[in-house]
């Protein structure tokens, strides 16, 4: 064939349009990743009182915070030991056996959370909800396996949204409807109500979690390819002939974790994620503490009334944010320029602590000045979060074969889960300690802090240049 005959049928190759989501099947896929901040964050409002009330401190309120930090941890702890068998089993049996699975552990362990009046008895609830819950992982196999290349990152845009709206919810009523004895005699005037005054949050919980498993059970269409074979999709799940850029046919089987393991093209897309993961949470955890620390130790002195406004309003407009901009940036930049960009934007995060510290001892007060730059810091941290749309897209694209995606998907949400476990206390802990003992002038979280995302930045240089699409 000529150059130009070439250069003929290639002008003349016709451009894959962008195949429209499947809206009913991701839809019911995001509830039920829904549930899941939904189960885990609806205690922080009443955790410390529920301690207190338990007298595991002995009375001793200064103790309070390390039994609740257990509490608050061991959901995400628990999870991080069994999430990848979850994820792995996923890939033998069926995404949607494993999510009903997750669903009835949630339901169980909230109405035990609620009825427990022991220390142990919460540990246990707890433990339950994190060791039977491998949802995101299997939650992120069936995104990958209900779009292709055109719409993937339109629909991992999302993931984000739903935990956002999720964690913003359940502290809401997680705070409102405890101890309606006091709110609403009339209603809860039994002594039932009494002697579990926290039950009436719980059992919200795990009546969502049920819901969610009835919806489940009944509409959510199975997307494992070898269950599916054969068979007609009953819903909007485009079937194999109707998706672009999959993964070859010829691997017929899962590989083995050992493969996975020494596969650099597998481990490097994960260890970016998990190293996201821990400088966010990080951040998560310093933000709120940084806002609500007295001026006179180098916090801004805000009420949580502030903090709670300027959290809910970085929640909407971050939403908006990944909404708009994060298909279009992928669609026109591609997966690793984005990706290697956005992580780009947690340096002003960072700068913006100590920035904010030295103006607000300079001027005593939160001025014009601290607020925009609470804006800048705001504003960049929704930059930061395109990132995570993204690197689901990369870890997907990354599994070797379509068989494999639930144990790429477990290993990666492992690491996140180890994140969220250890790191709240860890960098709340380290900046205690830099206030206290004064290192870098009171800097020393944030100096980590940089270390750790200049190896950030450095692992997401490596990802590779060109995407390998499926």
């Amino acid at each position: 064939m000529s150059n130009d005959e070439s250069s003929s049928s290639l002008l003349e190759k016709p451009q894959a349009e962008k195949t429209p989501l499947p809206k009913t099947q991701l839809g019911l896929a995001l509830f039920v990743l829904f549930t899941g901040p939904m189960s885990a964050h609806y205690i922080f409002p009443f955790i410390n009182q529920l301690i207190r009330e338990l007298d595991v401190t002995g009375g001793d309120d200064r103790k309070v915070g390390y039994y609740a930090g257990v509490i608050e941890s061991l959901f995400y702890a628990t999870q991080a030991l069994t999430i990848f068998y979850w994820s792995r089993l996923s890939d033998h049996v069926g995404r949607k056996p494993v999510l009903l699975v997750g669903l009835m552990g949630l339901t169980m362990s909230n109405l035990c959370f609620g009825l427990s009046r022991a220390f142990w008895a919460l540990v246990a609830s707890r433990c339950i909800a994190g060791a039977l819950n491998g949802n995101v992982g299997v939650i992120k196999s069936i995104i990958g396996e209900i779009t292709d290349d055109t719409n993937m990152a339109q629909a991992f845009a999302l993931i984000p949204i739903a935990f956002t709206v999720g964690a913003s919810v359940a502290p809401l009523y997680g705070g409102g409807f405890a101890k309606p004895h006091g709110h609403w005699p009339e209603l809860f005037s039994g002594s039932f109500w009494v002697q579990y005054p926290y039950f009436l949050p719980c059992v919200i919980s795990a009546s969502f979690a049920a819901f969610s498993f009835f919806m489940t059970a009944l509409f959510l269409d199975e997307s494992l390819p070898l269950k599916r074979r054969g068979r007609n999709p009953l819903s909007d799940i485009p079937s194999k002939d109707d998706q672009i850029d999959t993964w070859g046919d010829e691997d017929v089987s899962p590989v083995p974790l050992s493969t996975l393991l020494t596969t650099g093209s597998v481990m490097l897309p994960i260890a970016n994620y998990g190293m996201l993961a821990l400088v966010d949470i990080a951040l998560f955890s310093l933000v709120p503490l940084f806002y609500a620390t007295p001026v006179e130790i180098g916090g801004l002195g805000l009420s949580p009334f502030a903090i709670g406004v300027c959290m809910t309003a970085f929640g909407v407009g971050n939403g908006l944010f990944q909404m708009i901009f994060v298909a279009r940036a992928v669609d026109y930049f591609g997966e690793r320029r984005v990706f290697c960009s956005a992580v780009l934007a947690f340096f002003p995060i960072i700068v913006a602590f100590p920035t904010m510290s030295w103006v607000i001892q300079a001027q005593k007060e939160v001025g014009p000045a601290i607020w925009a730059l609470i804006l800048v810091q705001l504003l960049s941290w929704a930059v930061v979060d395109m990132s995570y749309a993204v690197i689901f897209v990369i870890v997907t694209k990354a599994s070797p074969n379509k068989h494999s995606l639930g144990a790429v998907n477990g290993l990666s949400q492992t690491t996140t889960s180890i994140a969220r476990a250890v790191g709240p206390a860890t960098f709340t802990s380290l900046f205690a300690f830099s206030m206290e003992h004064n290192c870098f002038g009171g800097n020393l979280v944030y100096v980590v802090l940089l270390i750790l995302l200049c190896l950030l930045v450095c692992l997401s240089r490596r990802l590779p240049r060109s995407i390998s699409k499926r």
